[in-house]
């Protein structure tokens, strides 16, 4: 079934354990002494947050450039192939790096295009999201493959755009048309050009399943959509987090190759029978690596309960996974924090209040001791992603409802 980045405002639940959730998103690390059991905070207002650009389409997710710049990946609006990454300086001035990138309304009623970005270089790996290749069935939680057309032939894969530091300080948009999406899915490498000069290179490194069977008991065209959400390259490999498989993808980007590194499964929902099913899934998101391991968060589906969202730790050599901080809200990002020779941990919650999503996002910091976390901010309007400015020590949160980017100044 399919899911999109971020959990719609008309959730629902599958009252089983054997079908999917339509409204969810989809060794310890030396420093850090034992697993983190986070179980709350005192609500007292912790608010150092700057609005440094607004005007956002739906962002999902922000990095930042060498030279200083925010690359943001947004679905623009509910007409298809209108996806978009935006720079925007550290003024605060937006411009368009590149534009009619994929997307389409997805089962669930929201437009979905570009979720995940990662910079490397001058490369920009580029994630493409499900789309509209299902539509919702008629069984809460549900899902069948799109009768119609399908709005682009790149959902669910990731692509590489190749750029000069000349055309990000100095272009005003370089636009993809549907023949060129056409293009990069038949294999063919696609350079673009703008009437001012700026060139980009765009290819295609990864193309994920669209959807698998999942029959259920009354509806045997049941499927189980591919949601791929965050990527992080390391070396010549990519890991991908998938919410709607609930999965790990790993990418070898020489050989073209695709595997499953790690999967996780359902768990109870302890606000089963009250609220929800029986089980929530997992829905890994944000992902990074650090000190020779991969971060996930765990966002967890409906019912989306406090407690259950987690930091999982993956050994990217076996798979191996295990909790590294628990007891989290719809955890939607983690970020390494390297102080001396200790590694902080950042954390990032799309909500705080539950059942569904209540209350403010949060920024909380995890101190390499284990110790009690401290909130950064816990005034964030359904944050999405979040970079660290290391020269600055300002952390860049884009926010889905608001539209905006907040910069956070982060104490020494």
């Amino acid at each position: 079934m399919k899911t999109i980045p971020l959990p719609s405002h008309r959730e629902s639940y599958t009252p089983t354990s054997h079908s999917s959730d339509r409204s969810r998103l989809r060794s310890i690390l030396g420093g850090l002494a034992a697993i983190v059991a986070f179980t709350g905070l005192p609500a007292k207002a912790q608010c150092p947050v700057v609005e440094l650009a607004s005007g956002l389409s739906r962002p999902v997710a922000i990095a930042q450039s060498s030279q200083g710049n925010l690359l943001i990946s947004e679905t623009t609006s509910r007409v298809p192939n209108t996806g978009r990454i935006s720079i925007v300086d550290l003024s605060g001035h937006r411009r368009t790096l590149l534009s009619g990138l994929p997307s389409g309304i997805a089962d669930v009623g929201d437009p979905l295009g570009v979720t995940g970005l990662f910079l490397r270089g001058r490369t920009l790996f580029v994630l493409i999201g499900v789309g509209d290749v299902a539509i919702g069935g008629p069984i809460p939680g549900s899902a069948l493959p799109n009768p119609n057309p399908v709005s682009s032939p790149l959902f669910s894969s990731v692509l590489a755009v190749h750029f000069s530091a000349s055309v990000e300080k100095n272009t005003e948009g370089i636009a993809l048309t549907l023949a060129d999406q056409h293009a990069l899915a038949n294999g063919e490498k696609v350079r673009l050009e703008n009437d001012a000069g700026d060139e980009v290179l765009l290819e295609l490194i990864a193309d994920f399943q669209n959807y698998i069977p999942f029959p259920l008991p009354t509806l045997p065209g049941n499927v189980q959509l591919s949601n791929p959400f965050d990527l992080v390259a390391v070396d010549d490999q990519l890991y991908v987090t998938d919410g709607g498989r609930n999965l790990v993808w790993q990418v070898d980007i020489p050989a073209g190759s695709i595997s499953v590194l790690a999967q996780f499964p359902n768990i109870p929902n302890p606000l089963f029978p009250t609220v929800g099913g029986p089980t929530s899934q997992a829905v890994p998101t944000g992902i990074r690596a650090a000190n020779g391991q991969l971060l996930v968060t765990l966002f967890r589906g409906a019912p989306f309960a406090p407690g259950t969202s987690v930091v999982e730790q993956i050994d990217p050599l076996t798979g191996d996974h295990a909790p590294f901080i628990t007891g989290l809200k719809t955890a939607i990002d983690v970020l390494p924090l390297t102080v001396g020779d200790q590694t902080d941990y950042l954390v990032l919650q799309n909500a705080s209040v539950g059942p569904f999503f209540g209350g403010p996002g949060l920024l909380l910091r995890f101190p390499a001791s284990g110790g009690a976390p401290s909130i950064v901010a816990n005034c964030l309007d359904r944050p999405t992603s979040m970079t660290l400015d290391e020269k600055t020590g300002t952390v860049y949160v884009t926010e889905l409802n608001t539209g905006r980017v907040a910069a956070v100044a982060l104490e020494p």
